[in-house]
């Protein structure tokens, strides 16, 4: 695992003291850490943040020093590294996974001039901001290529945890592809890891087996893409364009564009104008993408893709809007109705037609 950190041997020799960590001196350069769940080269979730960072120094140049820590399990050793980089000088420390969550309200509270950002989590502080992408928009798209595109009418989806990130997710496909395909079943295979290439090939070969011939994921590799080629089914790319793993099996991807957001709040940090705040940016703010759509999508299917997507960034079109009911069948959303981000942001339930229970 590769680590990089401004951890110095003086700073743990002397204890210092967390109220003078990451102030920002006058001429100084903004030092700017990343905790990340996953290796740099996992070419999906980590990899697009890494990406990020990467356009924070390029953009900023001398007024900016950035470090990371890759493979950080979701745990006590978070909040080790966490505690690492402020100790080390770091003035804003982003952390990149939902499982970081408590671990940086704690470190927070012992660092009160460090800022911190946490990605998909809800808990903030007068130091912590909290930031996600509506992934959702993304995969309610997806949703409609796949519903279109599939022929035996099973569509695959491979998860990561049972948190609402991910079941809004799988609700959002499952809804559009149902919409333009009244006879799509979804199956989900849970694999309680966001990487872990070899669990990723066992969901998709288990898929495969049960009749599925598209996959989605929400997991970080593309070790799914890759059998999904292997075995001439599609596929969708998660995170980044996967597109070198998939030549013929991808569709398209979703891509996690963190770059503008990641320079603007680094910025705000040497203009000394950053504050918490709640940022939940999709299509419109460009924070969501899509790559370019495979030869293998018919023009009908790459334009009812395309509508949707700029009826989203009109808002003219909301994937939550009802009517919809929970999978008990009881109501959810009425004729015309919108889904709140404070339901969607909490979402523990699917909607009517998946099968299965969500893991607890």
């Amino acid at each position: 695992m590769k680590r990089r950190s401004f951890l110095t041997s003086a700073a743990l020799a002397l204890g210092i003291a967390g109220l003078g960590a990451g102030a920002v001196t006058a001429g100084e350069k903004v030092k700017a850490g990343f905790v990340y769940v996953g290796p740099v080269g996992d070419f999906g979730w980590t990899y697009q943040h890494d990406q990020g960072r990467q356009a924070v120094e390029a953009e900023l140049g001398e007024q900016v020093e950035t470090t990371f820590v890759e493979s950080v399990p979701e745990g006590a050793d978070a909040e080790r590294v966490m505690t690492q980089m402020a100790l080390g000088g770091a003035n804003i420390i982003f952390t990149t996974s939902f499982g970081y969550m408590d671990a940086t309200i704690k470190v927070a509270k012992k660092f009160p001039n460090v800022k911190f950002e946490h990605a998909t989590g809800y808990k903030r502080a007068d130091n912590v901001s909290t930031y996600s992408a509506r992934f959702y928009e993304g995969r309610a798209v997806i949703g409609t290529i796949a519903g279109r595109m599939t022929k035996t009418n099973k569509i695959g989806y491979i998860a990561s945890f049972p948190i609402p990130e991910v079941i809004r997710g799988i609700n959002a496909a499952y809804i559009h592809a149902k919409k333009v395909n009244p006879d799509v079943e979804f199956k989900i295979v849970w694999v309680y890891t966001w990487f872990d290439p070899a669990k990723e090939a066992d969901a998709a070969t288990a898929l495969i087996e049960q009749g599925v011939d598209v996959i989605m994921q929400h997991t970080d590799s593309p070790a799914a893409m890759t059998i999904a080629e292997a075995k001439g089914i599609m596929a969708f790319g998660q995170a980044s364009d996967m597109s070198k793993f998939g030549p013929n099996a991808q569709l398209t991807s979703i891509i996690d564009n963190w770059a503008p957001y990641y320079v603007e709040r680094v910025k705000a940090v040497i203009d000394g104008t950053w504050e918490s705040q709640d940022t939940w940016h999709g299509f419109k703010e460009g924070m969501v993408q899509l790559s370019p759509y495979s030869d293998k999508v018919p023009a009908d299917v790459q334009a009812e893709a395309e509508a949707m997507k700029q009826a989203i960034i009109d808002g003219t079109y909301h994937p939550f809007t009802g009517p919809i009911n929970k999978q008990d069948g009881t109501s959810w959303l009425a004729e015309g109705e919108v889904a709140d981000d404070g339901v969607l942001a909490s979402m523990n339930f699917y909607v009517e037609g998946i099968e299965g229970e969500i893991p607890q």
